[in-house]
């Protein structure tokens, strides 16, 4: 799943589907960069991504209250974390302790509002997923993937 233009998703089961897809992509190292409003659903694909690494999805809940939740799944480590109530940039990263699961080279990071790091360098391989719409109305999902070379950590 490479930079793919809009793609359209017409129920909850095709944004499940779309997140299955890019769940069995992933190698391990990577990070999954959620945007969208309330509703439009990051956790759902999330859902989807955990379904394709063997992991129940009825387990995966959304951690707008815990911060990040951890699956272990048997390929690799998912942390899911959600930045709906932390703050911005450095200090949305400290109240999650993003520095510390990044040193997990092989875990795979889910961020739910990712927008709220601004411009937070992973120094990995980074799918960003912009979601589009609420409500019943069709999704439009944006999927851009890149890749950061890692910067010297402080």
């Amino acid at each position: 799943m490479h930079n793919q233009p809009s793609i359209i998703s017409r129920s909850p089961e095709e944004t499940f589907e779309l997140g299955e897809k890019l769940g069995a992509d992933l190698v391990g190292g990577e990070a999954v960069l959620l945007t969208g409003g309330l509703g439009a659903g990051k956790t759902l694909f999330t859902k989807g991504v955990l379904n394709a690494l063997g992991y129940d999805p009825d387990e995966v809940t959304s951690p707008s209250f815990t911060l990040v939740n951890l699956y272990e799944t048997e390929r690799f480590r998912v942390y899911h974390i959600d930045l709906w109530r932390a703050g911005d940039s450095e200090d949305a990263a400290f109240s999650v302790g993003l520095e510390e699961i990044l040193e997990n080279e092989a875990a795979v990071v889910i961020i739910e509002w990712s927008e709220r790091l601004k411009d937070y360098s992973f120094g990995s391989v980074l799918f960003r997923i912009a979601i589009h719409g609420d409500g019943d109305e069709p999704r439009h999902i944006e999927i851009k993937r890149t890749e950061q070379i890692p910067a010297a950590r402080v």
